[in-house]
This record gives structure tokens, C-alpha cells and sequence, in this order.
């Protein structure tokens, strides 16, 4: 497989008024293309430091990345801006980079049909549902068309039975668009349920305590249907325990 993202012994420092503050060392992380792939840890452990750092937002103490291809980002809050209506939201990114134009609005317009959102282009984010919102603001982010899609805790801001049907929809989307995407979550059934992989990180300072393959073997995968496999619970349980929650 094609190699999209190689992290080489990232290490980040801040300074403080404390002294130095190690929150990443020595991080080591490849992703090939197409791949899902999940980042968990402890509370502060810098998993979204890390994924700051490879969208270029922060700035890394030491270390290498190679990175092919265009970033999209998607964060907790879907960043709608309320005055614009759907339509216009999903071409904000396309603004922003010069690239709205009669070509670009067609894909735009394309990709709100596929996903059944066409018939709300006219309406405004106040009008829809949360789940509808994230799905505007993943339409949004596509628009670009990004090589990788970095998500940070992108569906927490969700209710529980939302997030579960938001994130088979988002996972869905994905697959359908052969995306590379790289999820820093804290619910350890979403890493499963979503990922090719998942990475452990270790309590601050960040590294990489180990990686687990996920593998469902199951026809048409997507998130629910992982929930109810009988391998779930196996690896949630040695997720579970290498994250020391039991201690």
C-alpha cells in the first residue's frame, strides 16, 4: 500500500512558567492510503497535539513528517457560520482557497446529493439537526479534496445514539470517497468500530505504546455492524486494559 503519512520520532516542548514541559517524545506513526487509522490514550497525553502538528497548526520541537497530498480538518464543533445557508457552508473551504468557481460548486452540489442534503442547500445550520450539521461540515471539508482527513473528537459533541448513527454515516462517506483518515477520539468503541488501527499513546509525554490491527471480517463493514460482532468486546477489553483504566 502506498505509504500518505510517516511521523519520524516527533517530539514537542512547550515552555511554561513551571519550566519545560515534554507533551510528545519520539512519536513513530506511518499510515498508508485508504486506511483508518484511531489515536487514544490518557487525558493530556497530546493526542491532539500531534494531530495539530500534522495539519501544520503547531509547530514540532524535533522530528519529521512527510506528508502527500492536501489536509482537511474536522474538529469537535462543525463550525457552521449561521448566516450562511448549507449551500453556501460547504463552499466556504473552496473560498478560502481560491477555488470557487462553476467546476467546484457542481462537485459541491454532487457530493450534497449523494448524501442526501441537496433538498436542505437553501436551508441555514440552526435548521438541521446535529447530525445533518457534522455531515455539512464533512461536505464542507470533501469539497477540498483532501488526500487525508484529520478528525479531533469530531463527534463528541454529539448525544450518544446521534453520535453512534453520525459516526456510520461520516464512516460510510468516507469509505465511498476512498479517504485516508486519522480520528484522535477518547471513546474506545468509537476507535474500534471505526479503524483499520488503533494507536496507544502513553500518559505525557506521548509515544507510542502499541498499535492493534482491527480486523472484523466482515462483508460491507461499517461502524454498527462492528458493535455486534463477537471480536468487539475482545478488543475492547485489551484496549481497556493498555489504557490502564482497570488500575
Amino acid at each position: 500500500m502506498e505509504k500518505v503519512l510517516e511521523v519520524k520520532n516527533v517530539t514537542k516542548k512547550y515552555q511554561t512558567k513551571e519550566g519545560e514541559i515534554t507533551a510528545l517524545k519520539n512519536v513513530n506513526l506511518r499510515v498508508n492510503e485508504g486506511e483508518f487509522v484511531s489515536i487514544i490514550g490518557p487525558s493530556g497525553c497530546g493526542k491532539s497535539t500531534l494531530l495539530s502538528i500534522i495539519a501544520g497548526l503547531e509547530e514540532k520541537t524535533n522530528g519529521e513528517i512527510y506528508i502527500q497530498g492536501e489536509i482537511g480538518y474536522m474538529l469537535q464543533r462543525d463550525c457552521l457560520l449561521e448566516w450562511r445557508n448549507i449551500l453556501s457552508n460547504t463552499m466556504f473551504g473552496l473560498e478560502i482557497k481560491g477555488n470557487s468557481n462553476k467546476k467546484s460548486k457542481a462537485y459541491v452540489e454532487e457530493l450534497l446529493k449523494k448524501y442526501e442534503l441537496y433538498d436542505f442547500k437553501d436551508k441555514y445550520p440552526s435548521e438541521l439537526s446535529g447530525g445533518m450539521r457534522q455531515r455539512v461540515a464533512l461536505i464542507r471539508t470533501l469539497a477540498t479534496k483532501p488526500k487525508i482527513l484529520l478528525l479531533d473528537e469530531a463527534f463528541s459533541a454529539l448525544d450518544y445514539q446521534t453520535r453512534i448513527m453520525v459516526t456510520n454515516d461520516i464512516y460510510n462517506i468516507l469509505r465511498k470517497e476512498k479517504m485516508t483518515a486519522i480520528i484522535v477520539t477518547h471513546d474506545i468503541s468509537e476507535a474500534i468500530s471505526m479503524s483499520d488501527r488503533v494507536v496507544v499513546l502513553n500518559a505525557r509525554p506521548g509515544t507510542v505504546k502499541d498499535i492493534h490491527k482491527i480486523n472484523f471480517e466482515i462483508e460491507n463493514r461499517n461502524p454498527i455492524n462492528c458493535r455486534e460482532s463477537p471480536k468487539f468486546s475482545k478488543y475492547f477489553n485489551t484496549l481497556w486494559k493498555e489504557l490502564g483504566v482497570d488500575e
